[in-house]
């Protein structure tokens, strides 16, 4: 702790307090420490509860390809608790959401010549009146918005005309006529105005002719989605300014087919999420994510499947990616869309296959030969990729490092923290596990022969806090102030160790233990996402030695890239304010300048999608004689002087 507390970096703060001399706070700005790679503030999205389908992506149809069976018996929602995690019950869909209209048996599912996937649903109408139809609850929508989609429809022309409607508390509010169908499927447009707004408007889909209707399938936006990304949160993923994205997974790469999201959306296959809860829809794959990182101005990093995947599989993923268009890979790749390689640089090889949680989980010793069977055929594709191997400190990392570093560029590792009653040692948690984590990789460089030299640097690509009950779907915790406490102590601690973090990834970044939350109309930062847009944006990338004495404040300093100014953040896990004075020894430092904080006085504070946001960030000037601060109780401060 005392080593700790030695090499902590700024906290300061904003409230006048009746503190009178001021704890020194020592800035070495002589003492230049390697620079902090911008990757540190990655961030990771996986396919998983609400993370993309549900948060980022604009879809508003649950299960639109009929994952599950449309059946008379409608009971789609079950219950589950994370018994490990110690969470509440959460509500997850675990069948149809689509609730027949018209008599039982009145909709059957074809299987023997389904649309996509295994079965399609087909309407049997009776004539004279009567309607048969299907329908889905829980649509948000907003007061004039227009809102988009498409719905394939084939069967008889006696089944005509089909009304897709929109319902709120049994008034139908829209309705959209189609008249002409077709034996062969048909795309029919949808558009649709919304008088009202409300989170639980219901669409139908329903006839009253006579023969038989079948669905392919259909979907709905807001018109305004971008590429099929919600406006709303594309808006705050720019503001986050992420530098690259980890994707798909997570668990959930060990038993995903990269083949199943390419294509023509509408044809993809849905499939059962193969590590979590919920149906994996497949209208979000390699293309889709790819354009969602040029939209935000990011790099991708792909996670590949070591699990239940091939190496064929893998060459392959990485050929689709990276090979020129007149290459096999390159040639599917131009019919999906996009005749130029995507060039991706990084690539994780496999996730967490030390944990027999994994699937395809097999001895370190089989794994450590797969993963140099794995990285050869990458590199034997595209040998300029740089490859992130599978860590978890103990014998899993000291294994890989001693038999695998020269088939890898970086080792990944992960780290969550649960909740501690008292504030600062629940804040103190994340900065606590980067710090073991070099610490065990400082021994493993001294250790291993040959390590120092090959400068295998640690990726953190998962990074967190997860506890508390699943409110944003499954694993949608809630995060509070104390948690943006945490977060900035963990970004201390990685510049800290700059000469040994190339990269972290915050995991994840919607709704999934996100920084960003959402519901089916509004999106807002969590209070965790606030320190990594503040710290992205005005945090120095040149650190420099702090020292200091008070027990509580977690203090970081850096120069910017061309040394004009000094940046120092100041944390304050503490119930009560501290006073400093920044010492910048023989260097002159202006004393006009800026400062932004987070801080409120209630470290349980949080933030929720379509309300006022009770943690901000502040910004203000600043000017002081002195360089003295006023570093309030549960704040976050920055501070920027120029160097004259």
């Amino acid at each position: 702790m005392k080593r700790r507390i030695v090499k902590t970096l700024a906290l300061t703060v904003w409230i006048s307090v009746t503190l009178t001399a001021g704890t020194p706070v020592r800035i070495d700005i002589g003492n230049v420490k390697p620079a902090i790679s911008e990757y540190i503030y990655g961030q990771f999205i996986e396919h998983l509860g609400r993370c993309i389908y549900g948060g980022l992506w604009a879809e508003m149809i649950e299960d639109r390809k009929f994952y599950y069976p449309v059946t008379d018996d409608f009971d789609p929602w079950a219950w589950a608790s994370d018994p490990f995690w110690n969470t509440g019950p959460y509500r997850y869909l675990n069948a149809s959401p689509w609730k027949v209209i018209g008599p039982a048996g009145s909709v059957i599912m074809d299987s023997a010549d389904p649309y996509v996937g295994d079965h399609t649903p087909v309407l049997i109408l009776p004539g004279e009146g009567v309607e048969v139809g299907i329908s889905q609850d829980g649509l948000g929508v907003v007061a004039d918005k227009k809102y988009t989609g498409r719905i394939l429809l084939a069967g008889d022309a006696e089944a005509a005309p089909v009304s897709i409607r929109l319902v709120l508390d049994e008034e139908t509010i829209l309705t959209r006529e189609i008249s002409g169908i077709h034996p062969e499927y048909r795309i029919h447009d949808l558009i649709f105005k919304t008088p009202v707004s409300s989170d639980s408007v219901r669409i139908e889909i329903a006839a009253s002719g006579r023969g038989r209707l079948k669905i392919g399938t259909l979907s709905l936006m807001p018109a305004d989605h971008i590429r099929g990304w919600r406006k709303d949160v594309v808006a705050l993923l720019k503001e986050l300014d992420s530098p690259i994205y980890r994707w798909p997974g997570g668990n959930f790469v060990s038993g995903y087919n990269w083949r199943d999201g390419i294509g023509e959306r509408d044809l993809r296959p849905p499939r059962k999420n193969p590590a979590w809860k919920g149906v994996e829809h497949n209208d979000v794959g390699i293309h889709e994510y790819m354009e969602l990182m040029d939209l935000i101005g990011a790099e991708p990093f792909v996670a590949v499947n070591t699990g239940l995947g091939t190496v064929e599989e893998v060459a392959e993923e990485v050929a689709y990616c990276n090979s020129p268009a007149d290459s096999p890979m390159g040639r599917l790749r131009a019919l999906n869309g996009h005749p130029e390689p995507y060039k991706v640089t990084w690539w994780a090889v496999g996730n967490e296959m030390y944990g027999d949680w994994q699937l395809g989980h097999m001895p370190l010793e089989d794994y450590v030969r797969k993963h140099i069977r794995v990285a050869e055929a990458m590199w034997a594709v595209d040998p300029g990729i740089r490859l992130i191997g599978v860590g978890s400190v103990g014998e899993w990392s000291e294994t890989m490092m001693k038999e695998a570093s020269g088939h890898m560029d970086l080792i990944s590792e992960h780290i969550y923290c649960r909740e501690i009653p008292d504030v600062t040692e629940h804040a103190l948690q994340l900065s606590r596990e980067i710090l073991r984590v070099a610490d065990a990789h400082r021994v493993y460089r001294k250790t291993i022969p040959g390590l120092a030299e090959r400068d295998i640097r640690i990726a953190m690509d998962e990074w967190n806090y997860w506890y508390g009950d699943y409110i944003y779907g499954e694993l949608g915790v809630r995060y509070h102030h104390k948690d943006a406490l945490g977060v900035a102590m963990g970004l201390h601690e990685f510049f800290r160790n700059s000469d040994l973090y190339f990269m972290a990834n915050y995991a994840q970044t919607v709704n999934v233990i996100g920084c960003i939350k959402t519901t089916t109309t509004d999106a807002a930062f969590a209070a965790t996402g606030l320190p990594l847009k503040l710290y992205r944006r005005h945090f120095g990338v040149l650190p420099v030695d702090v020292s200091h004495v008070s027990p509580v404040l977690d203090v970081a300093a850096a120069l910017t890239a061309g040394k004009t100014a000094v940046t120092v953040a100041l944390v304050n896990p503490a119930n009560e304010g501290e006073r400093v004075r920044l010492d910048f020894g023989d260097t002159r430092v202006g004393t006009e300048g800026k400062m932004w904080m987070i801080h409120h006085p209630d470290p349980q504070a949080y933030n929720e999608p379509g309300r006022e946001p009770a943690v901000t960030i502040r910004e203000q000037g600043l000017s002081m004689k002195d360089h003295t601060l006023d570093v309030p109780a549960f704040s976050i401060v920055l501070v920027r002087f120029g160097i004259e």
